[in-house]
């Protein structure tokens, strides 16, 4: 369980972007409506150089969260030590206003998987993620968030529902959420469920941060609509509507915009931005 006296940063309740360096000179020139940046920890654990020099500099003018893809924390193996001594190292120096994680696996034996895998939600699976968010927790010496993941299939063998199971992990660990509102619309599109139904059942009050990004549109083997979450798109306007119902049932948060691949120039980034933030003025006026 978190100690009550490990550090707890905050982001403001605006809006970020996650940082490409190929956008760095108009980030600090023109950010526009951008009020704090993301980074993927795996990025910048490294010594020196370029990245770590811009990093540096941007977080003398922004508020950083640090969003980790590589903890693997729903694996079945023990945590990477290695991994775990060089986030701690960066999340040291770089002291960010969050720190987040995904509940996935991404690990089988030695090899390491690229993708972020979803789990069934089982006591079995419950014990073992709670055990892993407390080592981390207990390493970093600070709350981790925890973000909901896209599904493209239902365990059979699940006895919680997602909601309930991210709910109780934040029971027994301490740690806060992270509510990916895409992931929600793509796996409520994937599975036939309601997207509002998930954010009714949620535990919002425990939610430090928003994401919302873009995904791609495919069939399956039915000719059933099935949608990967591929953060290489604008933001739809379903999850854009989304987005508005959640931040009504919320309140103003920290909400990121994510684009990771086929990574637009710095002003179609920064409209996708200025769309959230008029999400977040409407929910505050």
């Amino acid at each position: 369980m978190l100690d009550a006296t490990f550090k707890a940063g905050s982001l403001p309740a605006g809006v970020g972007v996650g940082y490409k360096p190929q956008h760095f000179s108009e980030i600090i020139d023109a950010p526009g409506p951008v009020e704090w940046l993301e980074i993927h920890a795996e990025n910048y654990m490294g010594n020196g150089g370029r990245p770590l020099a811009q990093l540096r500099a941007l977080a003398e003018r922004f508020p950083v969260s640090v969003h980790g893809v590589g903890l693997s924390i729903g694996g079945e193996a023990a945590l990477d030590a290695a991994h775990l001594d060089r986030l701690k190292h960066l999340l040291g120096w770089l002291n960010p206003a969050s720190f987040s994680e995904h509940l996935a696996w991404s690990t089988h034996g030695a090899e390491f998987l690229n993708d972020l895998l979803p789990l069934p939600y089982t006591n079995a699976t419950l014990t073992r993620v709670a055990a892993h968010i407390d080592q981390v927790q207990t390493m970093l010496g600070r709350r981790m968030l925890l973000e909901n993941p896209s599904s493209y299939l239902a365990f059979a063998e699940s006895s919680w529902s997602e909601p309930e199971f991210l709910a109780e992990l934040v029971r027994r660990t301490g740690c806060g959420l992270l509510l990916d509102v895409n992931n929600v619309f793509v796996s409520a599109t994937n599975l036939k469920t309601t997207p509002l139904d998930y954010i009714d059942a949620f535990p919002l009050a425990e939610v430090g941060e928003i994401h919302v990004g873009g995904h791609d549109e495919d069939t399956d083997e039915h000719g059933a609509p099935l949608l990967i979450d591929s953060h290489g798109k604008p933001v739809v306007d379903p999850v854009w509507a989304l987005l508005d119902q959640t931040l009504t049932r919320s309140g103003p948060l920290p909400v990121l915009v994510e684009w990771d691949n086929d990574v637009p120039d710095w002003p179609v980034l920064r409209d996708e931005a200025a769309r959230a933030a008029s999400s977040l003025a409407r929910i505050a006026a």
